[in-house]
């Protein structure tokens, strides 16, 4: 790329678009280490200069002060007086393999039936396309503000049932121009801590003039691949989004032809029956009320906290919510190897009780650490002490990154991404195992639930490495 002028990173001049596929563009997009509006290295600085601006403020409260929430008498589960928005309440969950292990517990979940919108907008600089990039504050960061999509909003948000501010740029993804939608699917969220919670993940094209708010910045994908390396920068919400960017495929066979591999993935779901059904939440055993938290009575997993926020910035800019708080980080992490000179990482069709399909692929490594500590090494997840004491020299991807901070407090993944050799990773993997392709991946993730959230993102760190493309 040329380069940039202080002009043009004031002022950024659209061109006419040039006539080549979504695939061609968007490789452009990916090899633009700058763009038209900041520079790559600047972005931390004006994150930091965002948040000076507004006034932020997240403090934990007893459960008695949340404003407009309270435990139902009936059922103990923590709800909105409105109705709206979501409820914690109790998860009743069994598991039975066609081996017949049976796998059964309880906790707290949370209920959001309503589909939300996680939505980049696209327009091209210089026949560069740009992603429309959100300094957006989440009470659960642990630095508060991250690039954020466009446009994240429930559809309490964009409906104005907060009664607050109207949501920016929502009328590209609610009214999307014929022809503009690059990407337009329903993807699950966590499937341990919601229940059957679907956000639709969108990238639609503009060729109209677009005032970027001062909260907003444009970004190639070049440089959000570059963010992408640095830890809590780039969203959950993002990431789930980038992994529906449209790339080729052009490293070759993989080792299992995508029929096979969609018969195998149709499998595994079948040999799982899940019965997963909603509980009151007074009725979950081994969990404990107190007066500031809901937390398991082993100090395992996660813990249901209450919080006071104050975001200036936010359509509606002063609330209480309750948040999930896991107990400690977790590890997400694919092994990778090469195959005939073509990569592949090892997905595990995993179960979680949230899961509108039962079964979704999930990394290699997808575990909190910690709540395994008290068994013998042979009793823990396959590949766990592979990923979790990698050498530096096979670690071919690393960074910290927070998870939905919306609902989640200081819930915080190591994704990794581990290359290993056949001793540690056989090309015939445990039951549960797969290897696939970057670009299976990618096909696949053009579909509702077959990949999860972590696997989202660890596929957009994928095309962050130059992998996907």
């Amino acid at each position: 790329m040329p380069a940039l002028s202080a002009t043009t990173l004031t002022h950024p001049v659209l061109r006419p678009r040039r006539e080549a596929s979504a695939v061609e563009r968007y490789a452009r997009s990916a090899e633009a280490p700058e763009g038209a509006a900041i520079r790559t290295a600047d972005v931390p600085a004006w994150l930091e200069e965002r948040r000076r601006a507004h006034d932020f403020r997240v403090d934990r409260i007893p459960f008695a002060e949340l404003r407009g929430w309270d435990f139902a008498p009936d059922t103990g589960n923590l709800v909105h007086s409105s109705g709206r928005f979501f409820s914690v309440e109790g998860l009743d969950a069994t598991v039975t393999d066609d081996d017949g292990t049976v796998t059964t517990w309880r906790q707290p979940i949370i209920k959001q039936p309503e589909v939300g919108i996680l939505g980049l907008l696209v327009k091209e600089f210089d026949g560069v396309p740009h992603f429309l990039m959100q300094a957006k504050m989440e009470p659960g960061n642990p630095n508060l503000l991250q690039l954020s999509p466009t446009v994240q909003a429930t559809r309490s948000n964009y409906t104005g049932a907060h009664r607050g501010a109207p949501v920016r740029y929502i009328d590209h993804f609610v009214s999307p121009e014929a022809g503009s939608v690059v990407a337009d699917v329903l993807q699950s969220e966590h499937g341990s801590w919601f229940y059957r919670k679907s956000n639709r993940n969108m990238i639609v094209e503009t060729t109209a003039d677009v005032e970027p708010h001062e909260d907003f910045r444009w970004l190639t994908l070049g440089q959000l691949a570059q963010l992408l390396h640095q830890d809590d920068v780039v969203n959950m919400d993002t990431r789930t989004v980038l992994s529906a960017v449209p790339y080729a495929d052009p490293h070759g066979r993989a080792k299992l032809r995508d029929a096979e591999l969609h018969s195998w993935f149709t499998g595994q779901r079948a040999r799982h029956t899940v019965s997963a059904e909603r509980v009151p939440l007074a009725d979950v055993t081994g969990w404990t009320r107190g007066k500031e938290t809901i937390e398991h009575d082993e100090g395992r997993y996660f813990k249901v906290v209450a919080v006071s926020v104050r975001a200036g910035n936010r359509e509606v800019t002063g609330w209480t919510q309750p948040l999930f708080e896991p107990v400690r980080n977790g590890i997400a992490a694919f092994v990778l190897r090469h195959f005939d000179g073509v990569p592949h990482v090892l997905a595990h069709a995993r179960v979680e009780g949230g899961f509108l399909d039962a079964v979704e692929l999930g990394p290699t490594v997808q575990y909190t650490p910690a709540n395994y500590a008290h068994l013998p090494v042979a009793e823990q997840p396959p590949f766990l002490d592979l990923v979790r004491t990698a050498h530096p020299d096979r670690i071919r991807y690393e960074a910290v990154h927070s998870e939905e901070g919306g609902r989640f407090l200081n819930a915080g993944s190591r994704y990794l991404v581990v290359e290993a050799d056949a001793s540690q990773a056989p090309l015939d993997p445990p039951p549960g195992y797969q290897w696939v392709t970057p670009g299976q991946l990618t096909s696949l993730v053009r579909h509702g639930h077959y990949l999860n959230v972590q696997a989202r993102t660890l596929l957009a760190c994928l095309g962050a490495m130059g992998l996907t493309a």
